[in-house]
């Protein structure tokens, strides 16, 4: 296994925003967790990577208990959290964002080697090396802030809500990517998202979230033809 969480009981500003919540992710697979907003999926994001601390349970990633790890630790040991709305460094131009996820790493990377994986997977990234990220699109601000955390090559990858802001084609192209790094790449990626449709068309499995309790778990495809999901998430 490589992430497990057990019994995650979480607190946002006093209030309980994730309670007793159990799942876990194999290696190489894409799992998603889906659920309305505000039902907890970011805070469980956060806590995994050592954001927020839980008040209850335990998380283990490659066999190891991190629940007291520090952000620092948990990224050094191959976990990275693509945050919500494509947040890059404006100020820097794309080829500089790259090169700060590679920052204050122990352990060197073939860096050129990684570079040119991630400008045959993001072209766009490579016609706009020079520019400033504060002059791409949404959409190509999100496949930066995708490709920054993929860089170092890690072992699982944390994605938060990639669809918010963007608009209904450029979505379907982020999430085409987040399957391409995932079947092609080996990548093993945790998505959370409102796009329920979108996210469960590219898992393999998926759990769904409300006000801090997951109800429902199994395969992306028989989610897809659950009843419940369908009227709640799908609009069918």
């Amino acid at each position: 296994m490589l992430l497990e969480a057990k019994n995650l009981t979480i607190a946002y500003r006093g209030i309980e925003a994730v309670r007793k919540t159990s799942f876990s992710v194999e290696e190489g697979e894409l799992v998603s967790v889906i659920g309305a907003n505000g039902a907890g999926k970011t805070t469980i994001l956060r806590t995994l990577m050592g954001l927020q601390t839980p008040v209850e349970g335990s998380i283990s990633f490659v066999g190891r208990d991190i629940t007291r790890d520090s952000v620092h630790l948990r990224a050094r040991s191959g976990m990275r959290m693509v945050p919500e709305r494509a947040r890059v460094f404006p100020q820097l131009s794309v080829f500089e964002n790259l090169l700060m996820g590679v920052f204050g790493m122990r352990h060197k990377i073939p860096l050129e080697e990684r570079l040119s994986r991630l400008y045959s997977l993001f072209p766009i990234l490579k016609e706009r090396r020079d520019q400033m990220a504060s002059t791409l699109s949404g959409g190509e601000q999100q496949q930066l802030s995708i490709a920054r955390a993929c860089i170092s090559n890690p072992r699982l990858l944390l994605v938060d809500e990639v669809s918010m802001g963007l608009m209904p084609r450029l979505v379907e192209q982020v999430f085409e990517l987040l399957k391409q790094l995932n079947k092609e790449e080996g990548l093993t990626i945790l998505l959370v998202e409102q796009n329920a449709g979108a996210s469960l068309r590219i898992s393999d499995r998926a759990y769904v979230l409300e006000t801090g309790n997951i109800v429902l778990e199994g395969y992306a495809a028989d989610l897809l033809e659950d009843e419940r999901v369908k009227e709640a998430y799908l609009g069918l």
